[in-house]
């Protein structure tokens, strides 16, 4: 990773780790005052957030240290490692407020003054919005899985205060209704709608994370785009060489490529495998990714 990124990485982190700790301290006291469990669930969320994101930076900082001989092949894959937690800590906290909903189903539910909620679900929404959109327009700018991670964890921050807010107003109106009995269920009802929607993202970066710690076959995108190079770089040299794809991987921020060489005469030049390897460099830069290629020359 480039210094430049790497310092707009760290920049990032930081931004997400301020604004994480306010919405974390205001949801967590605001929802103990008023008795939400949604209000809880939301000040828990941004203070695991917070708590993942000082990790997130902890790591991007050490992943730029010189590789030391615990790590003989780089610290790359420090990064899924730290997306794999994210994951499964957001994945556990979910399931202990679907839990949670569900137990105050059937004992009554939970009587919450809905106008504060509403307010405090409308400021939550309009600052997670504009984090989630922020961080989300940086990692436009450069390729970080960390970034990434960060941007799911606003969007998810964000759709939650949205649903928070929608779901009390309509507590509130069903409040002013012959129904009003049926308010009190709203707060764990909304948790349990959430609850099964919020699964699939934390689900999906535990997934992507492990795929990249097995170093299994990237996204389709990414081989298709590593297969296509290779194969016009084969055109170009086919007078001396043959080249065939062995494998490719990525891990955080490197993508890891063997490409074995067959020669077409008795011998291949070693400025013929130099010039290859230079051009495939350059036609692969535009994946914004760290690539790490291996040339073998096969017999």
């Amino acid at each position: 990773m480039c210094a430049r990124t790497s310092l707009n990485e760290k920049r990032v982190l930081t931004f997400s780790a301020l604004l994480a700790s306010g919405f974390a301290g205001g949801g967590l006291v605001l929802g103990l005052l008023v008795g939400s469990l949604v209000i809880v669930f939301d000040g828990v969320y941004s203070l695991v957030s917070l708590l993942l994101t000082l990790l997130s930076l902890a790591v991007s900082r050490y992943i730029q240290g010189p590789s030391v001989s615990r790590f003989p092949f780089g610290k790359a894959v420090l990064e899924p490692l730290v997306i794999a937690v994210k994951g499964i800590v957001i994945l556990t906290v979910v399931l202990y407020s679907l839990h949670s909903a569900v137990l105050a189903m059937f004992t009554g539910g939970r009587e919450v003054n809905p106008s504060i909620a509403t307010l405090f679900g409308a400021i939550n929404v309009i600052g997670c919005g504009y984090a989630w959109w922020f961080i989300a327009q940086k990692s436009k700018r450069f390729s970080s899985g960390l970034i990434g991670a960060e941007v799911k964890q606003w969007q998810m921050d964000t759709l939650l205060s949205v649903a928070i807010t929608i779901g009390f107003i309509a507590a509130w109106i069903v409040s002013k209704t012959p129904y009003a009995h049926y308010a009190q269920f709203a707060d764990p009802a909304m948790m349990i709608l959430m609850s099964f929607y919020f699964i699939k993202v934390p689900f999906d970066m535990i997934r992507n994370a492990l795929r990249e710690l097995l170093m299994m076959k990237p996204n389709e995108n990414i081989y298709a785009a590593v297969d296509k190079e290779i194969l016009a770089l084969e055109h170009q040299v086919s007078d001396s060489m043959e080249l065939e794809l062995a494998g490719v991987t990525k891990i955080g921020q490197e993508l890891r490529i063997n490409i074995d060489v067959y020669p077409n005469q008795t011998q291949v030049q070693v400025a013929d495998v130099i010039k290859a390897r230079r051009i495939l460099k350059h036609k692969l830069s535009s994946l914004s990714l760290d690539l790490q290629l291996t040339m073998n020359i096969a017999s």
